[in-house]
């Protein structure tokens, strides 16, 4: 597990949420907003299996972790901000 997993799922969240702005509606936008918050999950888990295999210690576990559930809030925040209508 190197650095390379979780650049890949920096990098996944952020293009959805590029690709999901630049769609044309609410209904697309909250659906790449999902999916970035999926790949905030599995960062997570790729967070937790490195402490376990004792690639980090428990502080940065700890920073890494609370910065994602906090990206967590943010996209949850956003995508329930996005009320979409029927004909959108």
């Amino acid at each position: 597990m190197g650095s390379q997993t979780s650049s890949e799922g920096q990098l996944s969240v952020a293009s959805n949420i590029a690709e999901g702005q630049a769609r044309y509606s609410k209904r697309d936008f909250r659906h790449f907003l999902r999916a970035a918050k999926g790949s905030l999950a599995e960062i997570e888990t790729q967070v937790l299996i490195a402490r376990r295999l004792g690639y980090i210690n428990q502080d940065s576990c700890d920073r890494c972790t609370g910065e994602i559930k906090e990206a967590g809030r943010i996209l949850a925040g956003l995508i329930s901000s996005l009320h979409v209508e029927e004909n959108d």
